[in-house]
């Protein structure tokens, strides 16, 4: 069934008539806007606020937010950005971190401050100091803007960003790539700032987005690869999944790198609606709407959800605690497709986050994976 008769029957069986027509849009509009949909996880309770400054550290007053493991950024107003780490101290009162650096503004006692996973800002040359090319791939709806990381390998990475973020999305994977030796494209697709809007305006969650993947993967055989692996975070890597089963190069495609895939689309509709407010069978109107919206065929992404159409080696990187992708989807695709699917948990993660939550294990999780496919 397609997902606008769902919805139709759904409006009908509710009987509330165009209000609830008017319900499940406005339910639906993060989940269908492009670079907005489904992403790291918003601020959860309350204002964090700086407490107080040391050398090297910086004390929040104690929010799920504060409490978090691994790396974050702190952002504020006036484009304030800084970057802490580990929990040195805490109490009922406050949570210190070790503070990396604060490379944009003033942090001082007051501030109030958003948790965010954008350690890195800006290009690779400015955020990492790698070299990098800005470049294109020919899309169908035009030009997508990349920035091309060169490497000795024959085997190149191509990085697809998730909803709510950008190629800066990318940015803490480059340098173990880098290290190995591996060419990298960080691509955009429709909807992306700078490149081509989607002819309806809308994210189609990649029943169209994996058509500019397919150009990102012909730019780099074009430009020398010999193989690709294919990177994708949240969305990005339902897109990357939709341009392995597809692509005219799937040939090509020698891996998958599978960042909290979004693979039950129904149920992360649902909790991105409850995200942005709405509960109940409000959230149950704004998925069926975003479904109808986009038209989107559900038989055919339960078989991507199912792996039917794997064919080379898949790294999953998921949390059981993710708030948005439901995590029971991720496992029943490594139990059905154990032969080629590699699941690896990161408890107590955020959605896309989870590079944040443990970046060195994260990081040697890659290593490791890459190294047989160099």
């Amino acid at each position: 069934m397609r997902w606008g008769t769902a919805a139709v029957v759904a409006a009908a069986a509710v009987g509330a008539g165009a209000a609830v027509l008017v319900i499940g849009r406005r339910a639906s509009e993060r989940m269908v806007s492009p670079g907005v949909g489904p992403g790291p996880a918003a601020q959860e309770a309350g204002p964090v606020v700086v407490h107080s400054l040391g050398v090297g550290r910086v004390t929040f007053n104690r929010r799920p937010e504060s409490l978090r493991p691994g790396r974050w950024a702190v952002e504020w107003d006036d484009d304030g950005h800084a970057v802490v780490e580990e929990i040195l101290y805490r109490d009922a009162q406050g949570v210190t971190r070790r503070l990396v650096r604060a490379d944009r503004g003033t942090l001082t006692p007051g501030t109030e401050v958003r948790f965010t996973p954008r350690v890195y800002l800006g290009d690779p040359t400015e955020a990492l100091g790698l070299a990098f090319t800005a470049t294109a791939a020919d899309g169908e709806l035009g030009a997508l803007p990349a920035w091309r990381l060169d490497g000795k390998r024959g085997t190149w990475v191509i990085l697809v960003h998730g909803p709510e973020a950008d190629r800066q999305q990318t940015l803490p994977v480059l340098p173990v790539l880098h290290r190995l030796g591996l060419p990298a494209l960080a691509v955009t697709y429709r909807g992306d700032e700078g490149a081509p809007a989607s002819r309806d305006g809308y994210s189609h969650f990649g029943e169209t987005e994996w058509r500019d993947i397919e150009s990102a993967v012909r730019l780099a055989l074009d430009s020398g690869a010999g193989r690709v692996i294919l990177y994708g975070w949240s969305v990005g890597a339902t897109v990357v999944l939709r341009t392995a089963a597809r692509s005219a190069y799937a040939h090509a495609i020698s891996g998958l790198i599978l960042d909290s895939p979004v693979l039950d689309l129904p149920g992360s509709a649902r909790r991105d609606a409850a995200r942005a407010g709405f509960t109940g069978a409000s959230a149950e109107l704004g998925a069926l709407a975003a479904q109808a919206r986009t038209g989107v065929d559900l038989a055919d992404f339960s078989r991507l959800a199912e792996g039917a159409d794997l064919r080379v080696p898949t790294l999953v990187l998921h949390s059981p605690d993710d708030r948005i992708a439901p995590f029971g989807t991720v496992e029943r695709l490594a139990a059905a497709r154990h032969d080629v699917v590699n699941l690896q948990r990161f408890p107590g993660a955020e959605h896309a986050a989870l590079w944040n939550s443990a970046p060195d294990h994260y990081t040697e999780l890659l290593r490791r994976w890459l190294t047989p496919l160099l």
